[in-house]
């Protein structure tokens, strides 16, 4: 995947004048860690919406932890903040990785998020929402500067084949609470490793497929919806031929996230970067 990138899942939201919103750290967390290194930004905030390891691998490689004089709050997916702290420590746990939590330079304050709450971190005005994944994952609304982001990864669809938006009935109320949260976004980040035939093979993996994400933006009225997490054997030129297929969609503006690629949303945060 050399055009499209081969990093796992590390997002940065920047509302403008305003410390970075880091959603997951994914082996993109250090590229990115470095950038915000060579920045010198004194803050940054950390969001995950799970713990599997492709979502939390890059952490300790993450810059900001080791800096000076910067302070870095992470949010999670818990019960407390102590809940929190625990969560990411048996990962960094002296044995997955030399470093612990202790030995970060920064100032590190973790924090609870739950699913169904609107919460603040920073300027930033966030959503949560419960996703069909494996163990759990929460998926985000986020709010700043008049505009709206939505990272919504990772997920199965949150209704049946059969049922649901897609096939025009009544959608159940985990799929009527994903609605709300896509409701006129700006910019929607959705799951799409699957193509349908795929995703039949393997519903229960908890990934999401082209077709479901096209047809919740459209009944949500979101503005562009980037296709995500693609799927980590796909090459270039498979995802190339998905390209060619989605992004001629009429029913909703359709991209393809690549590694390094940044949305400008104009008045609203600077950019989604994908590392």
């Amino acid at each position: 995947m050399a055009r499209y990138g081969g990093n796992s899942s590390c997002i940065e939201v920047r509302a403008e004048g305003a410390a970075p919103l880091v959603l997951d750290c994914g082996t993109g967390a250090r590229n990115l860690g470095r950038e915000l290194v060579l920045e010198r930004v004194s803050q940054a905030h950390v969001l995950f919406t799970h713990f599997h390891t492709d979502h939390v691998f890059g952490f300790p490689f993450f810059g900001p932890l080791y800096t000076p004089n910067c302070s870095v709050e992470v949010a999670v997916p818990s019960y407390s903040p102590v809940d929190a702290q625990e969560k990411l420590g048996r990962y960094l746990n002296g044995i997955n990785h030399p470093v612990r939590i202790r030995d970060f330079i920064a100032k590190v304050s973790f924090r609870s998020v739950r699913p169904g709450r609107v919460f603040e971190i920073g300027p930033y005005r966030v959503h949560g929402v419960s996703l069909n994944h494996p163990g759990g994952a929460c998926g985000y609304r986020i709010e700043a500067d008049g505009r709206v982001v939505c990272y919504i990864t990772d997920t199965a669809p949150l209704s049946r084949p059969g049922e649901g938006i897609s096939d025009g009935k009544t959608p159940p109320a985990p799929e009527r609470r994903l609605l709300k949260i896509l409701e006129e976004a700006d910019l929607v980040i959705f799951d799409t490793m699957f193509d349908f035939d795929e995703y039949l093979e393997k519903m229960t993996w908890g990934h999401s497929h082209p077709d479901y994400a096209i047809d919740l933006c459209e009944a949500a009225g979101a503005k562009r919806l980037d296709l995500f997490h693609h799927a980590p054997d796909a090459t270039d030129e498979m995802l190339d031929a998905r390209r060619d297929r989605w992004t001629t969609c009429d029913r909703v503006v359709v991209g393809m996230a690549m590694e390094g690629q940044c949305i400008d949303l104009g008045k609203g945060p600077r950019g989604a970067v994908l590392r």
